[in-house]
């Protein structure tokens, strides 16, 4: 590859803190379970240490509560997007109003993400984190209502779009007060993509059960009780920790939004976030476009939209349960430079087996962003930690919806086996000035550390 590689993280750092204890400052507030009920963890140097594996982030009990909230509002996000779009169809009978409600969980995200991003950091993280799911909670039971019309249902669903990058976001700076910001906060947060990629091969399929038993006003009230629960297991499980931009001059909105992306190192992180899921989604779009183009059955078709996410968690388990930090480092560049050269076997028209195979590898390439977010939270300074993290994510999920409008708009085109290999072709260029960049501003903070220690 022709773009060096960094050797470690961005800025030098001390070594990961033990998980936070009462008797570092963070009292917790009644209700709360004490961080003190942390089976003890040993610190991780990162560099030279072997990765602690797994079950080390299990072992910090506030994390484990963290975790399950996740997982009862991803569910619950899964199925309440299935239900409300089986419930418009419904009642309009259109497949546009139906499709839009997958659509409508796009769009809001970038005005979220933009605008409201500054909550994170001014206010308590736990407070963000319970009120953002009551009001989840709060859309899902007014859709519920028979009398709801379909325009109200719809701007409900936005509203719980707005929110969820302040929830995202407030919850991955969250992760790095509980686990420190070495390598138990790496793999916590490998922990809750596996989650959330999971949740694709079973949540649409536990959501379709569902709606056999009951109708989708009833799957709806199941979903605001996973928010409701998810909103409690944070209250109770969770330490109080003050507002980390508290005391701090604070930038709001759009202002705030340039100052986190005026710092080149933060700019060329997140682009590093934002360009491989751009082209990474195209195959999975064009999914049933192209096993319709080679005649091939639905279940052909489950097979090629299993595939990608399948990579991906194989990806991440491997890098998350055998590599050590530095090693994890090393190969971010790498594998997120090649993450959509798989694509280019659909060059060749394949069939399902291939196909499936050229997903399997791109999805295993993911594995990068085990070492990108030990960059990333290296290169944050703590006061902007939770507006930057709800920045990624609301770009992360603006530009998966871009890649996919752009790839029906060129499959209207070009035959779809052509635009998936193209996009392999056109994502790789993109990626290398993404990693240049990133490599670029290594050197120059490499350059300046020396200088500075000089």
């Amino acid at each position: 590859m022709p773009v060096p590689v960094p050797s470690g993280p961005a800025r030098p750092g001390p070594a990961t803190p033990p998980p936070a204890s009462p008797a570092s400052g963070e009292g917790s507030a009644s209700g709360a379970v004490p961080v003190s009920g942390v089976a003890p963890v040993p610190p991780v140097s990162g560099e030279g240490s072997a990765s602690p594996g797994y079950r080390a982030v299990f072992r910090v009990r506030e994390f484990r509560f963290v975790f399950v909230a996740h997982l009862c509002s991803l569910l619950g996000v899964v199925v309440s997007e299935l239900a409300l779009t089986v419930l418009v169809y419904d009642l309009t009978r259109s497949p546009l109003l139906s499709s839009l409600t997958f659509a409508l969980g796009f769009l809001p995200y970038l005005v979220g993400g933009t605008l409201l991003a500054g909550l994170t950091d001014r206010l308590p993280p736990r407070r963000i984190l319970v009120v953002c799911d009551l009001v989840c909670a709060g859309c899902v039971a007014v859709m519920t209502v028979p009398a709801t019309p379909v325009a109200v249902l719809l701007a409900l669903r936005c509203a719980i779009a707005l929110v969820s990058p302040v929830f995202n976001g407030t919850r991955m700076a969250t992760l790095a007060d509980i686990l420190g910001e070495g390598d138990l906060f790496v793999l916590g947060r490998s922990l809750l993509r596996i989650v959330s990629q999971s949740a694709l091969l079973t949540g649409f399929a536990a959501g379709g059960v569902l709606l056999t038993v009951v109708p989708p006003r009833g799957a709806l009230v199941v979903t605001a009780a996973t928010f409701l629960l998810s909103a409690l297991l944070l209250r109770l499980g969770t330490a109080r920790r003050p507002a980390r931009a508290a005391g701090k001059p604070a930038l709001g909105g759009l202002a705030g939004t340039r100052a986190v992306l005026g710092d080149r190192r933060t700019r060329a992180l997140m682009l590093m976030f934002w360009v491989p899921p751009l082209f990474a989604v195209v195959p999975e779009a064009l999914a049933a476009p192209y096993a319709d183009e080679i005649g091939v059955s639905t279940a052909a078709l489950g097979l090629l939209m299993c595939a990608l996410p399948v990579g991906t968690i194989a990806g991440e388990l491997f890098a998350g349960s055998f590599l050590s930090a530095a090693a994890r480092s090393r190969v971010v560049l790498p594998l997120a430079v090649v993450g959509v050269l798989p694509y280019l076997l659909y060059a060749v028209r394949p069939g399902v087996a291939l196909a499936a195979l050229a997903l399997f590898l791109a999805g295993a390439t993911g594995a990068y962003t085990l070492g990108l977010d030990a960059w990333f939270v290296a290169a944050v300074p703590e006061e902007w930690r939770g507006r930057a993290m709800t920045l990624m994510t609301a770009g992360m999920m603006t530009v998966q919806g871009l890649g996919m409008a752009g790839a029906g708009l060129a499959a209207e085109f070009a035959p779809v086996h052509t635009v998936v290999a193209g996009t392999g072709v056109l994502g790789t260029l993109c990626l290398l000035g993404a990693a240049f960049e990133l490599w670029a501003t290594e050197r120059r903070d490499g350059a300046d550390r020396h200088m500075t220690s000089g």
